[in-house]
């Protein structure tokens, strides 16, 4: 009786186990499946963004400047590896990590590691015939300029994870990029990291068109070359943009970069100085002083001006001419760039109505250029100037801007008076090929009228001829309106304005009565000659004879000739689409 009782108790109890046991199990594989199935996932995968597809840049034409290649990136699962010494020492010899940072990656308590990002084909080959167990290799695209240092601080560049850090490159980073996706990394029972292609899903940015031109830039870098090598000047900066819509269709900075390694060149070799440096910009600067008064009615290109003295006293400063000049008219001050002559008109005007006109022109603000890093430049109020600031600001001192922001007000001379935003963008396309987005006519701020422009253009066609400061920035076959300027720069050490450091500059517009583009040229402390009509002007000449060829532009002087222009000659001026 008793061992029957024993044995319904033993019998009882395994039942009821194994009953716990299915209820459980039915539990976990029923009720809580989706829980259960994410835990085991987590337990079996990681998670790993890659594969960061930027969409390409191409230029006006269509011609690629940024492409992206697809690599193969190295990873490791530290805990999978027996001897980080040992194979630290195998891929020292391969990538080109150091051994002791590999030792140290490799020796991670971590599970996933990156050792070498974007490896080509054959260092993957290398690789792989190594066989190490604990290495593994994921698809990873390199952003990858074919062109190398062409448009370089125009197009910018990214990091190693395709992340935007300089030019169009950053400021677009947001339509250009895309992520890949996160892959799966699945682990096997031994913990092994295993990865197929088939685990990613491919999405592309949307893709960028420029405004500028390849062929435009090509001109304008190779004599921005030229330029360097025979002045020698520390820095220089060209700039060509259609005066009508504000179109950069050129933009070239030496020093330059490489945008496939920027990290081998120091930050000034990539900076953009045609948007963030200032300097003084001398005589390029009484386009100020000549505009206000015509507009203002206070004189006219005949007003006669007393410069015999050679020099004029500005509180207890004496401003100089280089040569005595004697009586000049409006028109001959530009001409000769008198400095005398130019504090006489600006001392008519006055502070407040100079002000007014730095500002109408652009100055002291930023352009809003689509680019990174522009400077606003420094204008004073009239209020914060000095007893000898007028004479000094009506010559191009004491006041600081950038190369764009000059370039962007004698825009306004060659577009009859519009103050334009410049840009790089035209247009933004999606993967499919669907225009998203199109820089469209924008409202333009009259700032001149329409008789001043034209007057300010007959008189800097002056400037460029025998008689003027610049007959080395003339055009064969074509009119060229324009000025010159020169100024001291401060010397580091002494901090007062050096006498054997300059700046040299030309900025113009060709042809002078239709322009088709506005030019400047910047050169830093140039050696041998520093004025601006001997260093910078044979340069503006050089670009805009190529250009003016390479766009199929007639010649001046051939007007009432039957001429055979090969190619399709652009339509520009008022009547352009463009305006």
């Amino acid at each position: 009786m008793i061992m029957q009782r024993r044995r319904f108790v033993v019998v009882t109890s395994v039942y009821i186990f194994f009953l716990v046991i299915f209820l459980r199990l039915s539990d976990l594989m029923i009720l809580d499946h989706a829980r259960m199935a994410r835990i085991a996932e987590v337990q079996y995968t990681k998670g790993q963004n890659v594969l960061v597809r930027r969409g390409s840049i191409y230029d006006r034409r269509g011609k690629e400047l940024a492409v992206n290649l697809e690599r193969q990136s190295l990873y490791s699962d530290p805990e999978q590896i027996k001897s980080p010494v040992d194979v630290a020492k195998a891929l020292h010899g391969v990538i080109n990590a150091k051994e002791g940072r590999l030792i140290e990656k490799l020796s991670s308590d971590k599970r996933f590691v990156w050792l070498e990002r974007n490896i080509s084909p054959s260092i993957v080959k290398k690789i792989r015939s190594l066989g190490i167990e604990g290495l593994g290799l994921l698809p990873n695209m390199a952003r990858f300029y074919p062109k190398g240092n062409f448009a370089s601080h125009l197009l910018g560049f990214v990091n190693i994870d395709n992340v935007g850090l300089e030019g169009v490159e950053k400021r677009y980073d947001r339509f250009l990029s895309t992520s890949g996706g996160r892959v799966a990394l699945t682990r096997d029972a031994h913990g092994n990291i295993l990865y197929t292609e088939d685990d990613l899903l491919e999405s592309y940015g949307n893709s960028i068109v420029l405004t500028i031109d390849e062929g435009l830039q090509n001109i304008v870098e190779a004599e921005i070359d030229r330029a360097v090598g025979k002045w020698r000047p520390y820095a220089a900066t060209a700039i060509m943009m259609n005066p009508y819509n504000g179109e950069v269709l050129a933009l070239a900075n030496r020093p330059s970069f490489n945008p496939n390694h920027p990290g081998d060149y120091r930050p000034s070799y990539r900076r953009n100085r045609a948007v963030t440096d200032l300097y003084e910009p001398g005589s390029t600067f009484k386009l100020v002083m000549a505009a206000a008064a015509l507009n203002e009615g206070v004189a006219t290109l005949q007003s006669r001006f007393d410069c015999s003295e050679g020099y004029v006293e500005v509180g207890k400063r004496k401003i100089r001419d280089v040569h005595k000049h004697g009586w000049m008219t409006l028109k001959e001050i530009i001409q000769k760039s008198s400095n005398v002559g130019a504090v006489k008109v600006t001392l008519r005007l006055g502070p407040d109505r100079f002000y007014r006109y730095m500002k109408k022109l652009g100055f002291g603000e930023k352009t809003g250029i689509d680019l990174t890093g522009e400077s606003s430049g420094i204008v004073k109020e009239p209020s914060a100037w000095s007893g000898t600031t007028i004479g000094a600001v009506a010559i191009g001192y004491e006041v600081m801007v950038t190369p764009l922001q000059i370039l962007r007000a004698y825009a306004a001379v060659a577009n009859d008076g519009y103050l334009v935003k410049p840009h790089v963008v035209s247009r933004i396309i999606s993967p499919d090929g669907e225009v998203l987005w199109r820089y469209g006519p924008v409202r333009k701020k009259r700032v001149l009228s329409v008789r001043t422009t034209r007057m300010l253009r007959k008189a800097f066609k002056s400037v460029v001829s025998e008689d003027g400061t610049a007959p080395l920035a003339a055009v064969d076959g074509n009119l060229v309106a324009g000025k010159t300027g020169t100024t001291r720069m401060l010397d580091p050490v002494t901090k007062k304005y050096s006498r054997k450091m300059f700046v040299s500059s030309f900025v113009g517009m060709v042809p002078a009565d239709n322009p088709v583009f506005v030019l400047v040229v910047v050169l830093w402390n140039p050696h041998k000659k520093y004025y601006g009509g001997e260093v910078a002007a044979p340069v503006f000449s050089s670009i805009a004879e190529k250009a003016l060829s390479y766009m199929f532009v007639p010649r001046d002087d051939t007007d009432n000739e039957e001429v055979l222009v090969v190619g399709k000659p652009r339509e520009t001026g008022v009547n352009s689409r463009d305006f």
